[in-house]
């Protein structure tokens, strides 16, 4: 899995639902928009950088919803 790959991509998602005026329907609406279109491996690995690595290189609010719906994103 491309990390740096995974990482910009979830920065440009991310400032997609930044642009929404409620900061808690942004952050449910991106956790589904992760669940939704990225594969479980995808999901794993972005999980997985901000576990073991604190996810430094993700935006504020992809950081923030990747926490905060980590048990959602989890891959079954």
């Amino acid at each position: 899995m491309n990390l740096p790959h995974l990482i910009k991509m979830a920065n440009q998602i991310g400032a997609f639902f930044s642009t929404m005026p409620d900061r808690a329907q942004a952050e449910h609406d991106l956790a589904a928009h992760l669940k939704r279109f990225w594969e479980p491996r995808m999901r794993r690995a972005l999980l997985e950088y901000v576990e073991q690595e604190g996810g430094s290189e993700l935006s504020e609010i992809v950081l923030v919803t990747v926490k905060s719906h980590a048990a959602d994103l989890q891959p079954a």
